[in-house]
């Protein structure tokens, strides 16, 4: 940071959470924001395990947003994992941005998470998401039923798909932000490291092409990411875990194809994410109800006592 922006007072940092039930937008929020895909996005819900920052730097101020796994009932040891996630991030932040559905009804985890805000003290904004999808009228409606739950310091209507309001919505973030350093260089968008983008760039294929015939039972480890200096090339080694056999024929699919489609999307993405040339090559391991194995969830990543 130059020395101008340090002696200035009104520069203003924070950390925001988005926090909300699946696939309400939260991950679609965040990229649109930070201008490029480091959260992966799927119509299945609870695609986000791990917390994800994200970091938008301006003249005056940084935002480190923190997109968190949608809130749900868990079903297995991963479950609770990234339910620990969502629900510790409210306490390490300087505002909450709980994020809705425009185009569904309150439910039971919209009860839920209001009850857990009602603990905390820090700042909460109501973000009413995907109102491209409703009329005017229903929006007026929604906005009065959750006025009445809960004190939200602001509501502000969104579509994160089409960009609408979100620079209103950036604004209000930055008034409610204290005064604080700049904690990442202007140009860094994220605090993961390249081979977890990498990694849920794959698995973000994999879930897209796969739909509804392989659930959240795969998982994506980093084998080997080489940087071939001489070919300016990155050479990329990665296996796809899965739960079952039958997954397993799925990724690989007829021939070969299945894997071979999930390879060359993902490839565009990560050379897009690391503006080189990547040669990609994937393989499919099945490590049976691995979501309910402490010691496999350590190794792919999901490490609980760093939460």
């Amino acid at each position: 940071m130059n020395n101008q922006l340090q002696t200035n007072n009104q520069y203003k940092s924070g950390f925001i959470s988005i926090i909300g039930r699946p696939n309400v937008g939260k991950s679609t929020f965040l990229n649109h924001v930070i201008g490029q895909k480091i959260a992966i996005m799927s119509d299945k819900p609870q695609t986000t395990r791990n917390k994800v920052q994200g970091v938008l730097s301006t003249n005056d101020s940084q935002m480190i947003f923190i997109d968190t796994p949608g809130i749900h009932k868990p079903k297995h040891k991963l479950g609770d994992f990234m339910m620990k996630i969502a629900i510790n991030t409210l306490k390490e932040v300087d505002l909450i941005l709980c994020m809705i559905n425009a185009d569904e009804g309150f439910g039971r985890g919209d009860e839920f998470i209001i009850e857990k805000l009602k603990g905390v003290r820090t700042p909460v904004f109501l973000v009413i998401n995907k109102i491209d999808l409703v009329q005017p009228d229903k929006l007026l409606t929604i906005m009065d039923q959750y006025r009445e739950m809960y004190d939200f310091k602001e509501i502000v209507p969104i579509s994160a798909l089409e960009g609408n309001n979100i620079n209103t919505l950036l604004t209000q973030i930055k008034h409610y932000l204290p005064e604080g350093p700049q904690y990442y260089p202007e140009d860094q968008v994220t605090d993961h490291p390249e081979r977890f983008i990498v990694s849920e760039l794959i698995r973000e294929k994999a879930l897209h092409l796969t739909r509804e015939e392989v659930p959240h039972s795969t998982a994506v480890l980093i084998d080997k990411m080489e940087h071939k200096q001489n070919q300016n090339i990155i050479h990329i080694m990665a296996t796809i875990i899965v739960e079952r056999d039958s997954q397993k024929g799925i990724v690989i699919g007829k021939q070969g194809k299945m894997l071979k489609e999930i390879g060359q999307r993902a490839r565009i993405d990560i050379e897009n994410l690391l503006g080189s040339k990547v040669f990609l090559e994937l393989w499919v391991k099945v490590q049976k109800d691995w979501r309910n194995k402490a010691f496999h969830l350590r190794d792919y990543g999901f490490k609980e006592d760093e939460y």
